[in-house]
C-alpha cells in the first residue's frame, strides 16, 4: 500500500484533516457529526477531558446547549466517539497494510509506519487519547478497552513471528509495550520543520527497536549457553 505523508499546514487544513478522520460516509449527517468531534478533539486538546464542559463544546462545535444535549447526552459520549473513530480506524488501515507484507521485519515496520503515520497526521485526536484514556467507565470504557486489546493482540502476534523467524528469546509483552512508549509521545517532542516525515520516521524508529530485541535475543541464547 503506498504511503501517504500528512500535511501540516494552515488551521483551517488541519481542521479538514480532523474532520476526515471523523467522516463514515457522505450522508448530511455524517459530516455534521464529524465536525462535531472534530471541534470537541480541539476542546479536549485545549482544555482537558476535566476541564471541558458540555456549554465548551456546544460553543466550539456552533451549536445550541440543548442542541448539543440532544445529540450527546454528555460530554463522555463524546470522548468514547473520538475513541472508536480513532481506534476503529487505525486497526483497519493497519490490517489492510499487513495484507501487503510477509516478511516478520516489513510486518513490524508496516505496524510502526501506521501508526507514526496516523498519529502525525492526527495529532490532537492522538493526545487527548493519551491522556484520557481512563476518563470512559462503564460500557464505554468497555468498548474502547477490548478495542485497545485488539490493538495490543496485533502488535503481540507481530513480535512473536518474529521471534519465532529469528529463533530470537525476548519478553514480547516487553517488546510491545516498549514500543508503544516509543510511539505514543512523539507529540511532546516531534517538530515538521526539523524531524523527518512519517515514513522516514517510522522506518528510522523500527530500526533502531528491531536492532534493540534482536540484540536483547542473542544476549538471551548466549547467557543461557553458558549456563548450560
Amino acid at each position: 500500500m503506498a504511503a501517504t505523508t500528512p500535511t501540516f499546514g494552515s488551521p483551517q487544513a488541519a481542521a479538514r484533516n480532523r474532520e476526515s478522520l471523523f467522516a463514515a460516509s457522505d450522508s448530511r449527517f455524517d459530516r455534521r457529526l464529524a465536525k462535531i468531534l472534530a471541534h470537541a478533539t480541539d476542546v479536549f486538546y485545549e482544555k482537558g477531558y476535566e476541564g471541558a464542559s458540555m456549554r465548551d463544546l456546544a460553543r466550539h462545535s456552533g451549536m445550541s446547549l440543548s442542541g448539543m444535549y440532544y445529540y450527546f447526552e454528555s460530554k463522555e459520549r463524546l470522548l468514547y466517539l473520538i475513541q472508536k473513530y480513532t481506534f476503529t480506524t487505525i486497526v483497519e488501515r493497519l490490517r489492510e497494510r499487513l495484507k501487503q507484507e510477509s516478511d516478520p521485519e516489513r510486518r513490524i515496520h508496516a505496524f510502526i509506519l501506521n501508526h507514526v503515520q496516523y498519529f502525525l497526521a492526527n495529532q490532537k485526536a492522538m493526545k487527548v487519547l493519551s491522556h484520557e484514556d481512563e476518563a470512559l467507565k462503564n460500557g464505554f470504557g468497555a468498548e474502547i478497552a477490548a478495542l485497545k486489546r485488539e490493538y495490543y493482540r496485533i502488535c503481540l502476534g507481530l513480535l512473536d513471528e518474529y521471534k519465532r523467524a529469528r529463533k530470537l528469546n525476548y519478553s514480547s509483552r516487553t517488546a510491545v509495550l516498549s514500543l508503544f512508549g516509543m510511539m505514543n509521545w512523539i507529540y511532546t517532542w516531534y517538530n515538521p520543520r526539523t524531524d523527518p516525515d512519517a515514513e522516514q520516521l517510522a522506518e528510522e524508529m523500527g530500526d533502531i527497536f528491531l536492532r534493540g530485541i534482536s540484540s536483547q535475543g542473542k544476549v538471551n541464547r548466549k547467557k543461557k549457553a553458558v549456563v548450560n
